[in-house]
This record gives C-alpha cells, structure tokens and sequence, in this order.
C-alpha cells in the first residue's frame, strides 16, 4: 500500500509545491472583522493597506487615513495646471468668467467642463456643440471675424450715421412725446413725475433704494428689435453705462451680443434723451444721467464721440 506522506524534497519529482506562490499571487483582507483570503485585492491608495471587494472603499473598512488620495490627487493637478485655470472651472461659469455660443439665441456657456468650445472655420467663431454646423448657426448671413470691410459694411455705416442723424433730430423735437407724461415745469410736479415712476418701476430688489437710479427706457423701432417696446426700470447709479445696458436690454428683451465680439452694425448702445448724445460704456450712470430721464438703446449707430 502506497504512502500518503509526500516524499522528501530532496528527491528530484515531477511537480512542484506551489503554496507560497499562491500566497503571493493574492493577499487576505486587513480589515479587522473579515481576514477573507482574496487572490485580486483592493489596495487602498490612502492607508496603502489591502482589502477585499467588500472593504474596499474607505468608507467600506473605515480607513484611518480618508481623503489622503484625493488630496494627492488635486495637489498634482493643481501642479499641472494653472491655478487661474483651475479657479475657472470650478467656479460657476458666468459672462465675466466664461465664453457664450456665439449664435445670439443661445446662452450655453462653452470651453467649460460640461461643454466644448467649436470653432467655425467660415466664420471664425466659436458655438457650442448644438450650433456648431454652419448651417444651426446661419453661417452664410455672418460676416466673418477679420475680414476687410467689404461695400456691403461701408453702406451699413452710412446707414447707421443716418440713424443716429434722425435720433437726434427724434430727441429734440419729440422729446415731450417719449416721457409718460409733459416734462415738469415745477420742483412739485417734477417731484410727483418720479414719485410715478418709482412705483410703476422694476428692477433689482437687491439693490439698496438709496442707490437706485429710476429711468424710462425704450427700443427705437427702426434700429432694433424687442419684444417690450418700453418700461419703466430702476438700476443702481454705481453701474456703468454698459452693465446698464445689458440690464436693460433683459428688461425689454431685446437681442444683446455686445460681449460675444462682431461689428458695430450689431452692437447695442444707449442714447440718452436729455443729454441728447450716445452714451460711452464706461461711463458712470450716475454722473451723465438723472432720475426720471429716459434712455433709448440703439443697434449699429457706430461708436459715441464727442461731436454726437
């Protein structure tokens, strides 16, 4: 009868004893309660100690050293990449920190972590994935980005001079038809106007009353489009004559592509009726407009200068 005792190792033998390979191919559980034998394990890249599947997760074996990875992690990006860039993706894209489609009707932000930026090789112009194809955008009505003025623009400024021609000749001779009312004559009546004005006007309510400037805005009809006519609205005086602008242009609902580049033929711009001139964006609402006065926004007037 055949012994079951292996013989000595000495011996030269067809096979070969593989327990100790076998224990280095896998590894047990480190976690306290399981000790479960595991020939994949998990390595926890924060403690560096060995699980199963089921006490893999840092939460899953209570790990002492949690988060440790993924601070590794964002330090190497952080490395990596510029901290302004990363400030930028991660904060909320707005106008001031992010780039807009560039198809007026859409206002997805792009070059963002949930959207690409495209651009169009006719145009020149950057869309998100949806307008991406000349065709979504209206590619063929675009002037491209860097092209010489061609007879067609040269007419539109000829266009737009006349424009602003005929708003000056409108402010001064219909400027009583524009305001809800005959300007005032009188402190009281005047004083009873913006009273009015107060309570018929919208606006921010976040902004303190002291600092709220009240003015009655329209569209001009033959320069531009808007689904209000006109409003009456209130801003804060701090602003400058372009963030106004592009309240304003919210209030009425009026197509806006001022920060998305483009000529003067598309551009916005506000003409003051008072003061009887086009108003530089970097001006101070406070310093070239009153309470109770009225403001027009106009498209493709050209730029103000000091003759308008």
């Amino acid at each position: 009868m055949a012994s079951s005792t292996p013989p000595p190792p000495s011996e030269p033998q067809s096979f070969t004893q593989m327990d100790k390979e076998m224990l280095s191919i896998g590894g047990t559980c480190q976690f306290l309660t399981c000790d479960n034998y595991d020939f994949l394990p998990f390595r926890c890249e924060s403690c560096h100690g060995r699980f199963c599947q089921d006490h893999r997760t840092e939460a899953g074996h209570k790990c002492a050293h949690a988060g440790e990875w993924a601070a590794r992690r964002l330090q190497q990006q952080a490395n990596k990449t510029p901290s302004s860039s990363i400030s930028s993706l991660s904060q909320k894209p707005t106008l001031l920190t992010a780039t807009q489609c560039s198809s007026p009707q859409c206002k997805t932000f792009i070059d963002t972590l949930n959207s690409v930026g495209v651009v169009c090789s006719t145009c020149n112009r950057k869309y998100c994935l949806k307008h991406r194809i000349p065709e979504d955008h209206e590619c063929s009505k675009i002037v491209p980005l860097g092209a010489r003025q061609s007879s067609g623009s040269v007419k539109q400024t000829d266009r737009a001079r006349a424009a602003l021609g005929r708003l000056k000749l409108w402010g001064k001779e219909k400027q009583a038809a524009v305001l809800p009312k005959p300007k005032p004559s009188t402190a009281a009546s005047r004083a009873v106007a913006l009273n009015q004005l107060k309570r018929a006007a919208k606006g921010d309510e976040k902004i303190p009353v002291e600092k709220r400037i009240y003015l009655h805005v329209e569209a001009e009809a033959n320069t531009t489009t808007s689904k209000l006519p006109k409003g009456e609205f209130w801003y804060n005086k701090a602003w400058s004559v372009g963030r106004l602008l592009d309240d304003a242009a919210r209030g009425l609902q009026v197509q806006n592509v001022n920060n998305r580049g483009g000529g003067e033929e598309e551009r916005l711009r506000i003409f003051h009726v008072e003061g009887g001139r086009l108003l530089e964006f970097g001006e101070k609402a406070e310093d070239v407009l009153g309470q109770g006065n009225t403001i027009v926004l106009l498209r493709g007037v050209g730029p103000a200068s000091a003759n308008t």
